[in-house]
């Protein structure tokens, strides 16, 4: 690998693989962005069951074809390697989304579609985890890893022989082709153990056997070289590394520059999602709450139902870039919403039953929008003071990502409420995460050298 001592200045390459697309940056030694590419892909197939009459397409049933990655993320390799000389690139990090796994031969040759995160064909198999899981275990839910996996073990022909691996594994493979080592925020669905660093044994009561399971390091660990055709292929440095990475929603964290114990990070996608940095794990599925190993800390989070998603259920782009400027941050509208597409909540209320509360309604739509952006900040605070409650440290520093953050009054509605100094985001996109997990790596392996 690249050294201190090389005269070739080093760089370091992140890979981000979302829903609909895969993007791809390239960082200094001072996190400047040397070069970036991304490409669009198809979206999952909406997936049939086989059980029901002329094969019905599912509402919850959502897999794409393993290829669909790696095509596009050669296409995307080759737009960067036309921008950048790839010898400088010391080592190498990839992202990509929670959840999504399929089965591999042990060579690496996929056995079956990849079930994708939001994938819930695997609901029956939930009330079996749930006999031999620990309470509180992430594995409990239909969209799982886990679930998945299940599911997958018993409706394949090759399952004796078959090996588990997710989204970011499989592409990592790709590049290494080693493809039976995974990172331990891509592995906590799955049932690994991020408190004593294992796979438990009660998963061999599920007829999962650890052979089975990929290895498992933390996020930001020097792995292997890359494949010596993929160093021909792109002109990498032949000594460039494979770094492990991590899930996508932690990457895109990483890179807000978010590090610190009491530094959180709120989205504002489609749904409201709570993370923060903690000295100790706290787990509570009752009540939404879950945790992952990040470096020496800990990363609480929870998801709200309620989001983008239920403002674009009542507002285009247009009408709501209209209507920002006919805000009145500073006069509160006295209108305590709960705005929810539908009736059901996760956190910080766990309500599958918890209805929608957007009335009365106003004539005015701009006060109509402004109640019901205080409304979601109005969760926000208390998905805070509920992280709190179970061991959480309170806030410090709030980072935001996420389409809700170009919306200005918003930001000032939420400094008003949440009362939490709020800082900049160093970047908004996951890969630029995934770049800083591969400059990680680098950094640790000369620190332990020099």
């Amino acid at each position: 690998m690249l050294n201190a001592e090389s005269n070739i200045s080093p760089a370091f390459l992140g890979i981000d693989v979302g829903t609909s697309g895969i993007r791809a940056i390239i960082i200094d030694t001072n996190n400047k962005i040397l070069a970036t590419s991304m490409r669009d892909m198809p979206a999952p197939i909406q997936a049939s069951n086989q059980a029901q009459p002329y094969y019905q397409a599912q509402p919850n049933y959502y897999e794409q074809e393993p290829l669909i990655w790696w095509q596009t993320l050669q296409t995307v390799l080759a737009n960067l390697a036309g921008q950048f000389d790839f010898k400088h690139i010391a080592t190498v990090s990839l992202d990509a989304t929670s959840g999504t796994v399929l089965l591999i031969s042990q060579q690496g040759d996929p056995l079956t579609t990849a079930l994708m995160y939001n994938d819930q064909r695997a609901m029956e198999y939930v009330s079996k985890i749930e006999q031999y899981a620990p309470q509180n275990s992430p594995t409990c839910s239909a969209t799982s890893g886990l679930a998945k996996a299940l599911w997958l073990l018993n409706n394949t022909t090759q399952a004796e022989t078959a090996h588990l691996a997710h989204q970011a594994d499989w592409l990592a493979g790709q590049l290494t082709q080693s493809f039976h080592q995974t990172d331990s925020n891509n592995a906590l669905k799955s049932g690994y153990d991020p408190v004593n660093k294992r796979w438990p044994q009660w998963l061999n009561n599920l007829g999962i056997q650890t052979s089975q399971l990929p290895q498992v390091t933390d996020a930001g660990t020097l792995l292997c070289p890359l494949d010596t055709q993929i160093i021909q292929k792109y002109g990498f440095n032949p000594e460039v590394q494979l770094v492990s990475g991590s899930t996508d929603s932690t990457a895109a964290l990483l890179a807000t520059g978010a590090s610190r114990i009491g530094d959180a990070v709120t989205s504002l996608g489609s749904t409201l999602v709570l993370k923060i940095i903690s000295d100790k794990p706290v787990f509570s599925s009752e009540e939404g709450i879950y945790s992952q190993p990040l470096g020496k800390h800990w990363l609480v989070g929870g998801a709200s139902n309620t989001g983008g998603a239920v403002l674009r259920h009542f507002f285009t782009d247009q009408q709501m870039s209209e209507l920002e400027t006919q805000l009145q941050p500073g006069q509160p509208t006295g209108l305590h919403y709960y705005p929810l597409l539908q009736s059901g909540e996760r956190f910080p209320i766990n309500n599958p039953h918890l209805p929608s509360c957007l009335t009365p309604r106003p004539e005015n739509e701009a006060t109509f929008f402004q109640a019901m952006l205080e409304g979601i900040t109005s969760i926000e605070q208390q998905g805070f003071q509920k992280l709190q409650q179970h061991g959480a440290p309170a806030p410090k520093r709030l980072f935001s990502v996420g389409g809700g953050t170009v919306n200005k009054a918003w930001t000032t509605i939420r400094k008003q409420i949440l009362k939490i100094p709020m800082h900049d985001a160093l970047n908004q996109h996951a890969a630029f995460g995934a770049a800083l997990l591969a400059k990680q790596g680098y950094d640790n392996q000369n620190y332990k050298t020099a």
